[in-house]
């Protein structure tokens, strides 16, 4: 079982990095390091709401696969 676990976790983690590096494609420096473009509010749209989403399933994924992990040890 606990063999099947880290199987997902290495999935859940690529998946993970390579949609955050997509979220990031089409910032600038600043936005990717933290800053803010102008201090405006932007809503999300298209596919970078469901980048958005994806980000949040996926790190839920993974943190309920380290509790799995830790619980059946």
């Amino acid at each position: 079982m606990l063999e099947i676990i880290k199987w997902v976790q290495i999935a859940v983690s690529v998946l993970l990095i390579l949609v955050i590096i997509l979220q990031q494609k089409g910032a600038d420096i600043g936005g990717a390091l933290g800053g803010q473009e102008g201090g405006v509010y932007f809503t999300r749209r298209g596919m970078e709401k469901y980048l958005f989403y994806a980000t949040i399933v996926l790190a839920v994924i993974f943190a309920g696969s380290v509790v799995a992990t830790i619980v059946l040890k």
